[in-house]
């Protein structure tokens, strides 16, 4: 395997819980699937206290409740704490399949600074495989943009790990995105009930999405939205003149950001707060990511509040 000199500022020495790997050196240490593994072991070191043993040991016990399943295997006691509805699942059950499902249009590639989103996301998607076939189940990934390009077939051999890792260092942006078309599409793919995760900037016809939103719910999956953005996206943090160009071909507006920023910032938590209330309407997990933060940071407090949902019941 292909590495590269690990920076002294990146070597692995027992990192402590605030202790994270820079977003700008990622790319040095080596393959994606050598700092995925990296990423996950600074996790599992960072959250001494209270141990992530991977994602199955929160998923995997319990599925989201939907139409049709019998409602005496309902947990009430699960219930009366979340407010939702949770099945409980036998052995038979308890090994699960799990599908990234990555964006790769062209906004995704923006970044302001270190990283950009459509990087970032591979590390999550990587490190997020990495933990569901480390704890014997299987992973699973899709890269689309404007349709499905490539799809890597769920197993539980670390050789998928290869192979997801392989296929997304391969990944070469294209200019439309169609997730809603693409979650339609899994809804029909997907034979058994497991769970979706998506990595999106969302950047797309909303109605559609949450349209296949539903879609995936309604067959029983379970599903994690990481809403990847980047801090200037969230932020808006510029002054003086500007010129932005349409990473998806919609062409380029100059202004004054300070002159448009309030719209701008009200837009944008009127977008943010749709896609997070569609989320909770469908029962679907909403993780809105900032680039600027640590992988290792975003994937141990979704891992953490898993758990604590986990622990609750």
């Amino acid at each position: 395997m292909d590495t590269k000199t690990v920076p002294p500022s990146a070597a692995p020495k027992a990192r402590g819980k605030a202790q994270y790997l820079d977003p700008a050196i990622l790319s040095k240490i080596g393959s994606l699937e050598v700092v995925a593994r990296q990423l996950v072991e600074g996790v599992r070191i960072g959250q001494h206290k209270s141990p992530i043993r991977g994602v199955s040991s929160e998923f995997s016990a319990y599925r989201q409740y939907t139409q049709g399943d019998e409602t005496r295997h309902i947990d009430w006691k699960a219930y009366a704490r979340s407010d939702r509805y949770y099945i409980k699942l036998f052995d038979a059950e308890t090994n699960f399949v799990c599908n990234m499902l990555l964006d790769a249009s062209k906004s995704m590639t923006y970044s302001s600074g270190k990283i950009s989103k459509i990087e970032y996301a591979k590390y999550l998607a990587a490190s997020l495989a990495y933990l569901v076939v480390d704890q014997g189940d299987s992973a699973g990934a899709a890269i689309f943009d404007g349709k499905l390009q490539k799809y890597i077939e769920p197993k539980c051999s670390k050789q998928v790990l290869h192979d997801i890792s392989t296929e997304l260092e391969k990944i070469v942006p294209e200019p439309r995105t169609n997730v809603g078309s693409i979650l339609h599409d899994f809804a029909h793919r997907m034979k058994r009930r497991g769970f979706v995760m998506i990595f999106s900037d969302l950047f797309d016809n909303t109605e559609e999405f949450i349209a296949g939103l539903n879609h995936l719910r309604f067959g029983g999956h379970n599903v994690v939205l990481f809403h990847v953005l980047d801090p200037y996206e969230i932020e808006f943090p510029l002054s003086g003149m500007w010129k932005f160009l349409g990473l998806e071909g919609e062409g380029e507006v100059i202004t004054q950001p300070s002159r448009v920023r309030a719209n701008y910032l009200k837009e944008l938590e009127e977008f943010v707060g749709g896609i997070r209330k569609a989320c909770a309407k469908a029962q679907v997990d909403y993780v809105l990511v900032n680039t600027a933060d640590p992988v290792e940071h975003t994937i141990s407090n979704y891992l953490l509040q898993r758990s604590a949902l986990a622990k609750s019941r």
